[in-house]
Parts: structure tokens; C-alpha cells; sequence
């Protein structure tokens, strides 16, 4: 059975996406998200929240395990989403970052798209926009990372038969 690129384990169709930030609002929104949401886009997997408060403890488990998407917020602390951007392109297979703000306006979002990250999410976080932009972004990691796959068959597609 081959292994399908960021998905934790063949048996369990697990994909890990990394939080990192404190800020509890966040936080609980997006535990909420990745424990009761149905991902759509992304049927046959199941979806786990890690959650790291810092840069340096995500690098950490980024080091360690391969993880396609990481959810950044820009808080008091607002750049430290660049330098994960940044730090996470030496990385063998960087993850798409997506920018977490409440200060998430046209003029930042054309920011962090033109230094890389894969998109921006307004807080307070909806569930329909959470779900949408990292089953997005996962599917477009994949696809780079297992580029014989059609994106048109990751609804159908099962982990076994990859």
C-alpha cells in the first residue's frame, strides 16, 4: 500500500493541521471545527488540530512530521506569521500556511499572498470558511506532493487505492 502524502496513517485517513497561536477565541473555534464539522471537500479523510503556541514549539513537530497546512494567527505579534513563512521554506515540504487576523482587510490579505501564504482567515473564524480554505489547501499540498494524482479524484479517492 503506498503512502499518501500528509495523511498520518493509511488505516485511519488522518490529516494533521497545526494551530499555532494562543489566542483561546481561536483556539476553541477551531477545536470546534476539527472535532464536529463535515469536510466535504475531503470525505474519506478525518481531520485532527494540533496546537502549538509558538513558532518555535510548531517548528518543532514540523521537524518531526510531515504536516501540509498551519494555521497562523497574527496577533499581538503580528509577524510572526512572515517568519513562519519564512522558517518553513527551508523545510523539505513546507506546509501552506493560512493567516489567521482581525485585521484581516484587502490590503493585508494582498500582503500575505504576495509573501506566501496560502490564504487568509477573518476572526472571528466560521466554520464553512475554516473547512472550505484548509480542505483547499490540503488538496493543493497534496497535489504537489503526489502530483500523479488527479485533483479531480480526491473526493473518490481512498488512501488504500492511492
Amino acid at each position: 500500500m503506498k503512502k499518501v502524502p500528509g495523511v498520518e496513517t493509511a488505516s485511519t485517513n488522518v490529516v494533521t493541521v497545526l494551530s499555532i497561536g494562543s489566542e483561546v477565541e481561536n483556539q476553541t473555534a477551531l477545536k470546534h471545527v476539527f472535532g464536529q464539522s463535515e469536510w466535504t471537500m475531503c470525505p474519506n479523510f478525518k481531520w485532527k488540530l494540533t496546537t502549538k503556541p509558538t513558532l518555535d514549539s510548531a517548528l518543532t513537530v514540523l521537524r518531526n512530521k510531515r504536516i501540509p497546512v498551519v494555521l497562523c494567527e497574527c496577533g499581538p505579534q503580528r509577524d510572526t506569521w512572515k517568519e513562519a513563512l519564512e522558517r518553513f521554506s527551508r523545510l523539505p515540504a513546507p506546509p501552506f500556511v493560512i493567516v489567521t487576523s482581525r485585521l484581516a482587510d484587502e490590503r493585508f490579505w494582498v500582503e500575505a499572498l504576495n509573501l506566501g501564504a496560502y490564504d487568509v482567515l477573518a476572526t472571528p473564524l466560521d466554520t464553512t470558511e475554516v473547512t472550505r480554505v484548509v480542505s483547499s489547501a490540503w488538496l493543493h499540498w497534496r497535489g504537489l506532493q503526489a502530483p500523479s494524482i488527479p485533483p479531480q479524484s480526491y473526493k473518490r479517492l481512498s488512501v488504500s487505492a492511492a
